[in-house]
């Protein structure tokens, strides 16, 4: 407890030392926010989780659940937070009044004091295996935006899904994007809600998977956001010096060609994890260390994406902590900014923000 509260301390006094040098670290950045994840038996509790947050200027964060406990906690403090409709509760939320009800115990009681801003209906869907719940999805969301109408809500909170990228058929080049042949009867039902709705659409991006799966092709330095040549989309003649900018707008254009060109992305999941297993090609602490460093620059810039300059990209880095009972390789393990302890895994490049 007592290295958790020092590192707190230290954090504090750094990001005080930086706004006074006029090196705000992340308080002016508004489209920067991080994933907490829980599933962990040595995290801290939702009130040192905040105080982490507050230390690092975060002022937007992302949970899986509805949990109570960190609803209350993040009571008055200013973080925005978006919340998650877990799978399994799908099916039963979409009958209107299980939906209303939902609403009325997990999110009312909790706002205005705690800046619910938005509402994940589900994880991954379209690629989860589970093909049942694709035909649950919208009219769950339909279902809750509706209890959100009904008490008032909708004017504060949005309803959204966040989709991986694997529900692309074609990502490049990104002119080419296109989403998969088996999801087009589903995703204009998607994409007219959340037009309707003026909600944006999530996507979990995660440039570590496309070069791990192919290291040889794929430059290191063009997915780390390090200097690079960049590849030009040879029909738009875009020039891109990143994979994830490539990827959101390989999204816009699989949307533009369902007559959908008008939406907002965002990029709910994206990270790079700093350990993992001798098969993980690139899972390194210094491979994370340069991508997440890398794309909190590009924050700090409020950039958008080659197709779309002049409306910044808001981005949910994954994740808060080291989650140890995560399934799965060693990786998933291991993509957390923070240790159980608070200490940070790796430094970020925080002396460069003082001299820039």
């Amino acid at each position: 407890m007592e290295g958790l509260v020092s590192m707190i301390a230290l954090l504090k006094t750094l990001a005080l030392f930086l706004t006074f040098s006029g090196f705000a670290l992340i308080g002016e950045v508004e489209s920067l926010g991080i994933n907490y994840g829980q599933v962990g038996n040595n995290l801290p509790p939702p009130e040192r989780a905040l105080d982490l947050l507050h230390a690092l200027r975060l002022t937007k964060a992302r949970i899986y659940d509805t949990n109570p406990q960190i609803l209350a906690a993040f009571a008055n403090s200013n973080v925005e937070l978006i919340v998650t409709v877990e799978n399994e509760m799908l099916s039963t939320l979409m009958d209107p009044n299980q939906a209303l009800q939902w609403v009325m115990t997990r999110i009312k009681p909790y706002v205005p004091a705690t800046k619910i801003t938005g509402i994940a209906v589900g994880n991954e869907l379209f690629t989860g295996g589970d093909t049942t719940l694709i035909s649950y999805l919208v009219p769950a969301m339909v279902s809750i935006h509706a209890a959100l109408v009904r008490f008032g809500l909708d004017r504060f909170i949005h309803v959204s899904t966040p989709s991986s990228l694997a529900v692309l058929q074609e990502s490049y080049p990104p002119s080419a994007g296109s989403f998969r042949p088996e999801l087009s009867r589903v995703m204009p039902q998607l994409l007219q809600f959340l037009v309707a709705t003026k909600a944006p659409f999530w996507i979990n991006a995660y440039p570590y998977f496309a070069y791990q799966s192919d290291p040889d092709r794929i430059p290191l330095e063009y997915v780390l956001f390090d200097p690079n040549p960049g590849v030009v989309d040879p029909y738009t003649k875009l020039h891109y010096d990143n994979m994830l900018y490539a990827q959101v707008d390989a999204v816009i254009f699989a949307m533009a060609k369902m007559g959908y060109g008008g939406i907002e992305v965002r990029v709910s999941e994206t990270g790079w994890p700093s350990r993992g297993d001798p098969s993980e090609t690139g899972s390194t602490l210094q491979n994370a260390a340069h991508y997440n460093g890398n794309l909190l620059r590009r924050q700090l810039r409020n950039e958008g994406t080659p197709l779309r300059p002049k409306m910044r990209l808001e981005v949910y880095l994954f994740a808060l902590f080291n989650e140890n009972m995560k399934p799965g390789p060693t990786s998933e393990r291991n993509y957390g900014l923070l240790k159980p302890d608070g200490t940070m895994v790796y430094n970020l490049g925080l002396s460069e923000f003082i001299t820039n």
